[in-house]
Parts: C-alpha cells; sequence; structure tokens
C-alpha cells in the first residue's frame, strides 16, 4: 500500500514529535539508569555506552523517510513502542487498517 499525501504529510509532521517524545523516555532511562546505587561507576558506564549504542538505531531516533516505505516505518515505531496505534487516529482509515493488518499478522 502506498501512502496518499494526506497521510504522508500527516507522518512528516508528527514524526519529530513523536521521536522527541521517545528521546525524552530514553533519557529517563538513562537516568534511573545512572542514578542505581547498587553499581560500580564503570558498569554503569559501560551498560549506558550499549544502550545508547543500540537505542540509537531504532526509529524512535532515527529514520529515513521515503514515502514508498512510510508505512512499514509506522509499523516500526508501533512495534518498538515509539507510538501507539491510538497515535493514528488521525490518519486515513485505510491506513489504520493496513497497519492493523500487519501488526495482527
Amino acid at each position: 500500500m502506498e501512502m496518499s499525501k494526506r497521510d504522508w504529510k500527516l507522518f512528516r509532521e508528527k514524526l519529530p514529535g513523536w521521536q522527541e517524545n521517545y528521546m525524552a523516555r530514553l533519557i529517563k532511562e538513562y537516568i534511573s539508569l545512572l542514578s542505581a546505587e547498587d553499581k560500580n561507576a564503570s558498569d554503569k558506564f559501560w551498560e549506558l555506552e550499549k544502550k545508547i549504542k543500540t537505542d540509537r538505531r531504532h526509529p524512535g531516533v532515527i529514520l529515513n523517510m521515503e514515502q514508498s516505505k512510510a508505512i512499514y516505518d509506522i509499523i516500526s515505531l508501533v512495534r518498538f513502542g515509539v507510538i501507539s496505534f491510538d497515535d493514528l487516529a488521525d490518519f486515513s482509515e485505510d491506513l489504520q487498517q493496513e497497519v492493523k493488518l500487519i501488526l495482527n499478522r
């Protein structure tokens, strides 16, 4: 399914906010990790480095936007917990149904 022009425009508008919210959640996780009193500083450092290295590849942090792949990007955003299906309420019914169909496979 190719995304409609309206959905594509909406996706481009919403994505930065979704990513900002996701990265804010990540930062809270990092703060929690760094605040743990039962670990050595070196353990916290290396655990944080590993987590950031992994997180930076998630679609909630970086995403190459192409209209032809946008539906799959939205599915990835849902699967990674960047957004919920409810965040798609403003999108067309066709897009929502396609996402739901693929997620339920």
